[in-house]
């Protein structure tokens, strides 16, 4: 609904953001400011402030800022409606009904939730008695323990037909309730009006209560127990439910996904039940449809990026497929999604029970990115041997990317499968007047077996990843401007490692004005104060007018091309990797100056000249030798941190 302004601005003038922020964060008050460790990410020392003058909160650390209204849409996965409800009945204020017609919806909605929750109760009394052994035993067959199906209110629908609506209309529900509700149903062909043209949705089936993201009973979903063409039935699109909008168990996963970051996404309800028993409770289900656009903005109000498990066959894969085409136009700069597929005829539940967490966990670890299933849907299976196939493969994949809506992320997208394609088939990615130009070694050469060949989506093996067409370190990896903000990053949220390397920062010359001055003021602060901690050193920038630099620097934007530059990494992992920077920049500084000297040895060539060429030369290859791949340089330093931490 909308609210009227007045309404948000009093209720604004009313609540006090850092107490709403202190249910959830210890905050210290520091002048007119609070601080503490941001809840967004994990941090040793406070990077998040809150202003109550200002009226919101920022982090240092991760970038995360906003009114009480975001704190709690992203704290607790609220919607923007819940995050006012909330904060009104805090702050003493009904909030406000547009018109008598929204408030009789809501009235009606409200008798609608009642009527629900008194079919739950009734299906769970079934489940208990002795009608309901069949599917007590089906679910003691799947392995779920008791206090799982009374935490999941699982229940049962009895063969004997309209007992349910018969138990309800004893209670006082009408018969219009019961169909608005979708518990019941008519029957053509019977007298108007007679219970005999009434029978109960679901019949012979085991129920699973499908709920709002508080908590509330909106629908239901049915296994059957007997022979029947629908093994799993939902509950009919009513005015609480929409199949498309909602996902099953997301009030319960909810939290569990802000403690941990983790979401999955299976393909049923079993499945989400067997996981939060063995240990997974971040787990949400579509309902019988393939993942929406809707539930697709639900789950990253949750997590940036979920994971999504579908079954490793040609059926999960074309589901993958679905899922990533709908996310493409959805797509925003740390909004993405992963895949994880499942060995050959397993789903989560029976890898569970087969093999355990441990096989859960390791499927999950494998999870791929979202840029993987726009490769293969173009590239699985189809033949690349003539220039009209893999201009048709070229041509799929520019139509997936086209539909992403924000341009930078479009043009990221676009040069990533420009880079994949080129290594795919052996073309060096440079275009002239929109044609691709053949590499040295001709289109599949220099590739093992003579051509790429896609990965096997069985038992969750996704082949081979593309090889690199050469080996990259962060200057190649990077724009320039990434490598400098990782460099600076990684010293501000690692300031004691300033001692040792405050002198190569001097020696550095950013060719970002913007940059340069924060590597000034970086070393003025360590000069000045070289005791302060990195909080205090935020705060010093901030003070000096760096604030807007500073939240662009540690941002996550930042931090995805090097997870050695946040809080939490290792100090050695963080050391070794400014080692490996600074060794990146002075390359990058070295090479003007060799090309220069180059050129006056072949004008006036001295003995002189041609020692100090020779000598820059030996020490660019040396740092040639000497550049690893950046994801694999941070997998090594990681591994050794480990190793020295056990």
């Amino acid at each position: 609904m909308a609210f009227p302004p007045e309404f948000l601005d009093e209720l604004r003038n009313r609540v006090t953001l850092s107490e709403v922020v202190g249910r959830k964060v210890k905050l210290v008050k520091r002048g007119r400011e609070h601080s503490g460790l941001c809840p967004f990410h994990n941090e040793k020392t406070p990077s998040f402030t809150v202003s109550d003058e200002k009226g919101f909160y920022h982090c240092f650390g991760c970038g995360a800022h906003g009114s009480a209204f975001d704190f709690l849409i992203n704290s607790e996965g609220l919607s923007f409606p819940e995050a006012v409800e909330r904060l009104a009945g805090q702050a003493g204020m009904t909030v406000p009904q547009d018109s008598p017609q929204d408030r009789a919806r809501a009235e009606k909605r409200a008798s609608l939730i009642d009527v629900l929750e008194a079919a739950t109760a009734w299906f769970e009394e079934q489940l208990a008695s002795q009608a309901g052994r069949e599917a007590r035993d089906y679910l003691e067959r799947r392995g779920l323990a008791p206090q799982t199906v009374a935490a999941f209110r699982l229940g049962f629908a009895p063969r004997e037909r309209g007992a349910l609506a018969k138990a309800l209309r004893a209670r006082g529900i009408t018969v219009d309730q019961l169909l608005e509700a979708g518990l019941v149903k008519r029957i053509e062909g019977e007298a108007p009006g007679g219970d005999n043209q009434l029978r109960d949705y679901f019949f012979h089936r085991v129920i699973f209560p499908i709920t709002d993201r508080r908590g509330r009973v909106i629908a239901f979903g049915g296994r059957a127990l007997g022979d029947s063409k629908a093994k799993y039935l939902n509950s009919p699109e009513t005015a609480l439910f929409h199949k498309g909008r909602e996902l099953y168990n997301l009030d319960r996963a909810r939290k569990a996904a802000h403690d941990s970051g983790e979401l999955l996404v299976t393909e049923g309800y079993m499945d989400v039940i067997a996981l939060a028993e063995g240990g997974f409770p971040a787990a949400v289900a579509p309902l019988g449809t393939a993942v929406t656009e809707d539930q697709i903005a639900a789950l990253w109000r949750l997590v940036p990026e979920p994971t999504l498990c579908f079954d490793g066959d040609a059926a999960g894969q074309r589901a993958a497929f679905r899922a990533a085409e709908r996310a493409m136009p959805l797509l925003k700069p740390g909004k993405s999604l992963r895949f994880a597929m499942l060995p050959a005829g397993e789903d989560p539940d029976s890898l569970l029970r087969s093999s355990g967490a441990a096989a859960v966990r390791a499927v999950l670890e494998s999870a791929r990115p979202l840029a993987d299933m726009v490769w293969r849907k173009a590239a699985e299976g189809h033949a690349a041997d003539t220039p009209e196939r893999r201009a048709a493969i070229r041509s799929a994949v520019r139509e997936q990317v086209s539909a992403i809506k924000d341009p930078e992320l479009r043009d990221d997208y676009r040069q990533e499968m420009d880079r994949r394609f080129a290594e795919a088939y052996g073309f060096s990615g440079q275009q002239r007047g929109g044609g691709w130009r053949s590499g040295r070694n001709g289109p599949g050469r220099g590739q093992t077996g003579g051509g790429w060949r896609p990965g096997n989506w069985g038992g969750g093996n996704w082949g081979p990843p593309i090889a690199p067409a050469k080996q990259r370190g962060p200057a190649d990896l990077l724009k320039p401007q990434r490598t400098e903000q990782l460099l600076l990053a990684t010293l501000i949220n690692h300031n004691k490692l300033l001692t040792e390397f405050v002198e190569d920062l001097v020696g550095i010359d950013f060719p970002s004005d913007g940059l340069n001055a924060l590597r000034q003021a970086l070393i003025d602060c360590f000069a000045g104060d070289p005791e302060l901690d990195s909080e205090g050193v935020k705060c010093h920038l901030s003070s000096q007018g760096y604030s807007g630099i500073l939240a662009s620097l540690l941002a996550p934007e930042v931090y995805v091309h090097g997870r050695f530059a946040r809080p939490d990494a290792s100090t050695e992992v963080a050391r070794q990797s400014v080692l490996h920077i600074l060794g990146v920049l002075r390359e990058r500084q070295a090479a003007p100056q060799l090309a220069e000297e180059t050129l006056a040895l072949a004008t006036d060539m001295t003995a002189d000249q041609l020692k100090r060429v020779q000598a820059r030369q030996k020490l660019r290859s040396q740092e040639e030798g000497r550049k690893v791949d950046l994801d694999h340089f941070e997998t090594m330093l990681q591994r050794a941190a480990d190793k020295t931490d056990s």
